[in-house]
């Protein structure tokens, strides 16, 4: 790969930012982020949204999965080229808005790490306790929040990412591997990505959309291109066909679960309820494939909620490390994963959450993360229109008609979803 010559970064020090590959080999090989951010995005919840929209109606969603990939890939890929188009971070482009952006931010990350970390060593700890239960649930929960933490500590981004992709190399086999061998019937599948919503709700549709793929952790993509060293607009094409990638594998991947969910399970009777919904699912392949296929489906489960806790350990310290220097006003300042912030955010996904995995969640987080969580999606769309569309980005770089249209369309299901959210709490 071409190389630049040293430029002065932001915190004083030099730094050699590699010129973009120019073939679709090169392309290829350089592909990263993207999978970092489908490994961190797919976990247990989309798993078994998809499992439950497949039992209950068959292949007819198939569209909404598709769809709800595009419209997460339009939010990446807006900030990804934010970043490369100013130089600047997504947090930075909330503050620009107003403190008002900065401190929702601030306030969210605070109460979606304690409420996360908790469910993320929960959900790895089901699927390895049934494999190997030797040692309690709560055991496995804490040794996969601690062996998360120990990892990112390393400060190595690269190991972070291989370890990333392989996993994604992992779920992408063991979980499509798994809807093969049920012989899925191709006709069925084929008249899927037909939108219609035949039994389904609108609600349940709207689900779909809105479930695949990650919510906060999205804005994490632009710290991951950076540690590749992606920075000015001559890397765009390449962060467009690394995002691309990253969702075309999400929605491959959560597709293959609705198609077990639906060629296994549709008609039966059988329900899935919530993770140990997935062991229940892990002993039928057994029943009738044999212990390997069950073996195979655990190790896909399990590999969708290890990614995806790993992801966010590494990925939203760095927002929040941002969310400091902003504060703090310290302008020259580049995040790094040994920022005291970092680390401390880092402590906080992994040891107060702990507490939780005990007691269970206090009525009064639940209410908070519920309803400023509710709003991060619209809120996401929201200023990513306004910046994109502002003359902080030049013109080549800014949104087009059909971004628009598709933020637009965002703002619309996912404001309609959390407005759902929050009634129903209340």
């Amino acid at each position: 790969m071409e190389v630049k010559p040293a430029t002065e970064s932001l915190d004083g020090q030099q730094s050699f930012t590699p010129a973009p590959p120019t073939t679709f080999k090169g392309k290829l090989k350089a592909v990263g982020p993207g999978f970092v951010t489908a490994a961190t995005g797919v976990g247990t919840g989309d798993l078994i949204a998809a499992l439950v929209a497949g039992v209950s109606f068959g292949t007819t969603l198939i569209w909404a999965i598709v769809l709800g990939a595009i419209f997460k890939f339009f939010f990446t890929e807006g900030i990804g080229r934010w970043q490369l188009a100013t130089g600047r971070t997504i947090l930075e482009g909330f503050h620009s808005l107003g403190k008002w952006a900065t401190g929702y931010f601030g306030v969210y990350s605070i109460i979606w790490g304690l409420s996360y970390g908790a469910a993320a060593m929960s959900t790895s700890a089901i699927m390895m306790v049934t494999m190997f239960p030797i040692m309690p649930l709560w055991a496995w929960a804490i040794l996969h929040g601690v062996a998360g933490m120990l990892l990112v500590l390393t400060g190595r981004y690269k190991l972070f990412e291989r370890i990333m992709t392989v996993m994604i190399g992992v779920m992408f086999v063991t979980v499509v591997g798994s809807a093969v061998i049920i012989f899925p019937n191709i006709g069925d599948i084929i008249s899927g990505f037909v939108p219609r919503t035949g039994d389904g709700s609108l609600l349940l549709v709207l689900g779909l959309l809105g479930g695949v793929g990650g919510t906060i952790t999205m804005a994490s993509y632009g710290y991951w291109i950076r540690e590749n060293k992606w920075e000015g607009r001559k890397w765009v094409p390449m962060m467009k066909l690394d995002s691309a990638a990253g969702y075309v594998i999400t929605a491959v991947f959560t597709v293959s679960l609705l198609v077990i969910g639906a060629e296994f399970l549709y008609g039966t009777g059988i329900e899935i309820d919530g993770e140990k919904g997935l062991v229940t699912l892990s002993n039928m392949f057994s029943e009738q494939f044999g212990g390997f296929a069950r073996w195979m489906f655990l190790i896909g489960a399990w590999s969708a909620a290890f990614s995806s806790l790993l992801g966010v350990w590494n990925g939203v310290p760095y927002l929040f490390a941002d969310f400091i220097r902003i504060v703090r006003r310290k302008k020259n300042h580049k995040v790094t994963e040994k920022d005291p912030a970092y680390r401390a955010y880092l402590l906080w996904l992994t040891f107060p959450p702990m507490i939780l995995l005990f007691t269970g969640k206090p009525v009064f987080l639940v209410i908070i993360y519920g309803a400023l969580g509710a709003f991060f999606m619209p809120f996401l769309a929201i200023t990513l229109m306004c910046l994109l569309n502002s003359n902080r980005v030049e013109k080549p770089l800014k949104n087009g008609w059909v971004v628009n249209t598709v933020l637009t369309g965002c703002v619309i299901i996912f404001g309609y979803l959390g407005l759902n959210e929050l009634i129903h709490m209340f």
